[in-house]
């Protein structure tokens, strides 16, 4: 492990807005299930950023949206700290960071507690043996819809043309609800979308993406109510 990030795992575990739940804290009766509007003070929606990186979208959104509480969620820590300490240094009480699985996601948070989930450039997970880790499988889906609201949305931004086309497919079979889907966010000028600040928060990855010329793709979409 390098000297920096080794230095970041340590300032995470004093940092106010990260929370470190060991595994078998997370499977078992997770102090802030069912209570993360407690932890934020208010009773402002939870939005959720999944496989959140550095953190860009969740300070972004936070900054834009003081009305609303964002968790970045994240098992690299050392890479979200740079968001953490962005937060603490603007000021920012609405945003937090939380390191854990994905797959553990329905043991941090309760039925209904999420009102919006964002997905950012997340591995594609191409191959067929792979497809278990792809983060909106059908598996993947089914854990998010257990902890949304009944109306609440979510949002797929990535350059992989594949899963974008695995997941419009898989959403459209599963008679799920598809709101707006692009193909090339910025290719397209005409093109208005309806989700503030699409176009305008730009993460690390995002930026080398578009670097090597691939397209920027965007679904947002509604789960239907089992």
């Amino acid at each position: 492990m390098g000297k920096n990030k080794a230095a970041r795992f340590r300032e995470n575990k004093i940092l106010p807005n990260v929370i470190q739940p060991t595994r078998e804290e997370a499977i078992s009766n997770f102090e802030h299930k069912g209570k993360w509007n407690e932890f934020f003070g208010n009773d402002n929606p939870i939005v959720l950023e999944l496989g959140c990186g550095k953190g860009e979208y969740s300070v972004g959104l936070a900054k834009s949206f003081p009305d609303k509480n964002f968790i970045g969620v994240d098992i690299k820590g050392a890479r979200f700290w740079f968001g953490a300490k962005e937060a603490i240094q603007d000021d920012l009480k609405n945003v937090a960071f939380l390191r854990t699985q994905i797959e553990l996601i329905d043991n941090l948070f309760a039925a209904k507690e999420v009102s919006e989930i964002w997905i950012t450039f997340p591995d594609p997970q191409i191959k067929y043996r792979r497809t278990k880790h792809r983060l909106t499988n059908p598996e993947f889906l089914k854990m998010y819809r257990s902890i949304l609201k009944p109306d609440g949305v979510m949002h797929l931004k990535t350059d992989s043309e594949y899963l974008h086309g695995y997941t419009l497919g898989l959403l459209q079979g599963l008679g799920h609800e598809i709101l707006t889907a692009h193909h090339d966010i910025y290719g397209a000028p005409e093109y208005q979308p309806d989700t503030p600040l699409l176009r305008d928060i730009r993460t690390y990855y995002e930026d080398l993406f578009s670097s090597k010329g691939k397209t920027i793709t965007y679904i947002k979409f509604r789960l239907k109510n089992e």
